[in-house]
């Protein structure tokens, strides 16, 4: 199981998608523990299985074991705070927003890593889940510590790789299965 594996897998159809994913992975500029975190994090927030399985022993041989907790601790807070602030910002209602949240997030306080490696992890997270208000958060936190753009950009191009390929493959299977019936 490995990125190779997961580029076979994909269709012919979506030749861009495999092409692209062994660009932003396979000639990343990112250090290694901020692009295996990010993968490992954004193939979880992508929600495929086959995506994951195929991901993650990669990112676990890449990453330190704190590293590896962290990226997968970015997935979980995010899958929370995304569709908490998102919500939010959605409503017609301002009042919301001036409401105490009352949900427990030490892990981004504390997430066992460099901030800047899990704020780039919860970034990409957040652009997998559409969360806009999440996102502007993470960039300006990004940016304040002295990331340039083109690397949080590059965060957010592995994200948008990993989804459309999760979509593709999960998508040929169902159909696969429709067809078996």
């Amino acid at each position: 199981m490995s990125l190779d594996t997961l580029k076979a897998a994909v269709p012919d159809f979506a030749k861009d998608l495999k092409l692209n994913l062994g660009s932003v992975i396979g000639n990343s500029d990112l250090p290694q523990q901020q692009l295996w975190g990010t993968v490992l994090s954004c193939a979880i927030a992508a929600r495929s299985p086959r995506v994951l399985r195929e991901l993650e022993p990669e990112a676990k041989a890449n990453l330190s074991a704190e590293a590896y907790t962290a990226a997968k601790s970015a997935a979980a807070i995010m899958a929370m705070n995304n569709v908490f602030y998102r919500t939010r910002h959605l409503l017609s209602d301002p009042e919301y927003g001036t409401l105490r949240a009352g949900l427990r997030m030490n892990v981004i306080g504390n997430p066992g890593v460099e901030k800047v490696d899990f704020e780039l992890w919860s970034l990409a997270v957040s652009a997998i889940n559409g969360c806009g208000q999440c996102l502007d958060s993470h960039e300006q936190v990004l940016r304040k510590a002295g990331v340039g753009r083109e690397t949080i950009q590059e965060a957010f191009k592995i994200a948008s790789v990993i989804q459309a390929v999760a979509v593709t493959l999960d998508a040929e299977a169902a159909l696969a299965d429709a067809t078996a019936e």
